[in-house]
């Protein structure tokens, strides 16, 4: 009997990363939904998808700029189904950072989630992800191709 394919999506609770766990899930694969702090949003997927295929779907709440969050996000996702076959970076940052009122703050957020995150997630993955032959997705949205005024942080991430 063929396992399930397991997908970790970041930022999964709610837009586009809701989305494309809910046709992830009905194209027959396990999801792991990581969220940050919409927990009501992700365990209402869970549950959701949970009713259509038991014990398919599980929610891990973790901070993308924390460097600790990220290697336990990595290890309790490899230990629900024994392996992890694709990561899908979805989370995202994304809200202006004018110049006058730049903070490190701000900075740390955006450069963290939308930068740094993927990064240190695919490092903390990566053998599993070897081991199965996975892959990685990294999302961008269409701002990447235009400057936006006021978006400084979001632009260099």
């Amino acid at each position: 009997m063929n396992q399930a394919n397991v997908v970790l999506i970041t930022g999964a609770a709610k837009r586009i990363g809701a989305a494309i766990a809910k046709h992830l899930h009905q194209s027959g694969c396990n999801i792991i939904i990581h969220y940050h702090q919409s927990k009501t949003a992700a365990d209402n997927l869970v549950n959701e998808c949970n009713q259509r295929r038991s014990n398919s779907a599980y929610a891990i709440q973790a901070n993308l700029t924390d460097l600790s969050d990220i290697k336990k996000l990595a290890e309790h996702a490899e230990t629900l189904w024994g392996r992890i076959d694709h990561l899908i970076n979805n989370a995202s940052s994304f809200y202006a950072t004018p110049l006058q009122s730049l903070t490190e703050a701000c900075w740390d957020d955006i450069i963290g989630t939308n930068l740094k995150a993927p990064l240190f997630l695919a490092k903390a993955l990566a053998n599993d992800l070897t081991k199965q032959n996975g892959s990685i997705i990294n999302l961008l949205d269409s701002q990447y191709q235009t400057v936006r005024e006021n978006y400084i942080v979001y632009s260099i991430a």
